[in-house]
């Protein structure tokens, strides 16, 4: 990037039935499609994947000015940049002053207009906990009507506790259960038990031996409290339906569980005997991690497809200051006010509620920054959609680890068959 730019700019392409344009606005400002409707008379969306490169193998996409990330398109340009010429677009360092002479030599319109939501508005920091409750409560009053507004459980219309949780629960709380009493409730849903077998098969256990059925899962390879988190975990996670996700190449969302639920247990192997939490939760905060993601789209399903929108043309904000921004929320608070009500331990509360907070450090901090740090790590191999925020160097000193193992573990847990299968498995 040239040294007199000011400010980096990113390039967002849309599309509608009357065709392809591109948007020009600041890095780190958010694109309002709701203000672009409003200030054009068009519904223009993020184009499909397909449709990119149906236009480049067309010649109707073709890059201008010396810039890869600009093309030669109508282009509207957020009106926060009128002052700011010489600001560039990221990463060509070609500058704005540029790319305007460039687009209206070649004939095409330029247009300055008010799009976005600038950066320093956004929440990109979660409230105090505290304040969780009377969050959601305002944000479902934005989104029902009065009628239905009598009672925080009505209005959500969240699912009650399945009753094999339930019974999961009653046996985690009692010392004295035993593998036979785990075996026959796993065994009674037949989908739970296949599940439960064909993970403690994969080779990721290297199990001695065939594994052939729940019981031998559970003596001879994962362990009671593994098995009976997994299970909870399965359960809860399959209480709400998955959403149709429309953007290409996201990978499924218990493939991401899955990864994340491995690259935990894989730090926290890393870290000193006498820090190391227990297994079993670790597997349960790891493959419910992103468990506020399908309870935002079951309880806001009109505006859900908002939010797909929005991340899609915003891949530069976090889904925090998208989701607060949109509906007043985010994934992390109404995911743990849920689980927190279907009496879930407090680890998971905590560590999905906290999983993004860099600098917690309160009660079961090890759950929530062990997940801080496996989905960054995962990020950076493409794997999940955290937002791109460095880990901090004392929290790998917190926990006893070294930054560069814990790279180098989860770039092997990434190019291992083992973890890919598992991630299959469990996706299936």
């Amino acid at each position: 990037m040239s040294d007199h730019c000011m400010a980096p700019l990113r390039t967002v392409l849309l599309a509608d039935d009357d065709g392809m344009l591109q948007v020009i606005l600041a890095t780190h400002d958010l694109l309002d499609l709701q203000q672009l409707e409003q200030a054009t008379g068009r519904t223009l969306t993020p184009p499909a994947r397909q449709d990119i490169l149906r236009a480049h193998r067309q010649h109707k996409l073709a890059s201008i000015a010396d810039s890869r990330h600009c093309l030669a398109l109508p282009t509207l340009i957020d009106h926060h940049l009128l002052d700011h010429g010489d600001c560039c677009i990221e990463p060509d360092g070609v500058s704005l002053d540029q790319i305007c002479r460039a687009l209206k030599e070649a004939g095409l319109t330029v247009q300055h207009l008010e799009c976005s939501v600038s950066g320093t508005e956004l929440h990109h920091q979660l409230p105090d906990p505290t304040l969780d409750l009377a969050q959601i409560h305002n944000s479902v009053k934005q989104f029902t009507t009065r009628r239905i507004r009598q009672r925080l459980d009505d209005t959500l219309e969240i699912p009650p506790l399945s009753p094999t949780a339930e019974r999961i629960l009653q046996l985690r709380s009692n010392p004295h259960a035993t593998a036979d009493e785990l075996t026959a409730i796993v065994e009674s849903d037949p989908s739970l038990a296949a599940q439960v077998v064909s993970w403690a098969s994969s080779p990721y256990y290297a199990a001695p031996g065939r594994v052939s059925s729940v019981r031998d899962a559970i003596v001879r390879v994962m362990g009671f409290e593994l098995v009976s988190n997994l299970t909870l975990g399965l359960i809860l996670g399959k209480a709400i339906a998955i959403p149709a996700d429309r953007r290409t190449g996201i990978l499924p969302y218990w493939a991401q569980a899955a990864y994340c639920s491995l690259a935990v247990e894989a730090l926290a192997r890393l870290m000193p005997p006498g820090q190391r939490p227990r297994q079993g939760l670790l597997y349960l905060t790891g493959l419910l991690h992103n468990f506020g993601y399908l309870v935002l789209a079951h309880t806001f399903p009109p505006h859900f497809e908002i939010i797909c929108r929005y991340t899609e043309a915003n891949p530069t904000i976090s889904h925090i200051a998208l989701e607060q921004h949109l509906i007043g929320i985010s994934r992390e608070q109404i995911g743990a006010w849920l689980l927190h009500t279907w009496r879930m331990p407090d680890e998971l509360v905590t560590a999905l509620r906290h999983q993004h907070d860099a600098e917690y450090a309160g009660p079961h901090a090890v759950y929530a920054n062990l997940i801080y740090m496996a989905l960054r790590l995962l990020h950076k191999h493409d794997i999940g959609s955290a937002p791109a925020t460095p880990i901090p160097p004392e929290m790998f000193q917190r926990h006893g680890l070294d930054a560069a193992q814990c790279r180098e573990v989860v770039a092997q847990l990434v190019q291992s068959d083992d973890a890919a299968r598992v991630a299959e498995q469990i996706n299936a």
